[in-house]
């Protein structure tokens, strides 16, 4: 008969969700940062874009990719 231990017996699955759901709610807040950040270029004016040297069709592509989208 054999016997084991606890370092033997360890459980992963734990770890494994853990990890899970850390890289799920990463993914979460990197789309929630998209999104903010390409809703405020929408709102921007043609004068805040000419204050950078940029029209608002050079930000316009930007602003209307969907979150998910790098």
């Amino acid at each position: 008969m054999s016997v084991c231990t606890s370092e033997v017996m360890t459980n992963n699955h734990q770890e494994t969700r853990t990890s899970l759901l850390a890289s799920v709610a990463d993914t979460l807040h990197i789309w929630r940062q998209r999104y903010q950040r390409r809703a405020e270029l929408a709102r921007l004016s043609d004068h805040d874009f000419h204050d950078v040297g940029a029209s608002w069709s050079d930000f316009a592509y930007e602003a209307s990719k969907p979150f998910w989208r790098e």
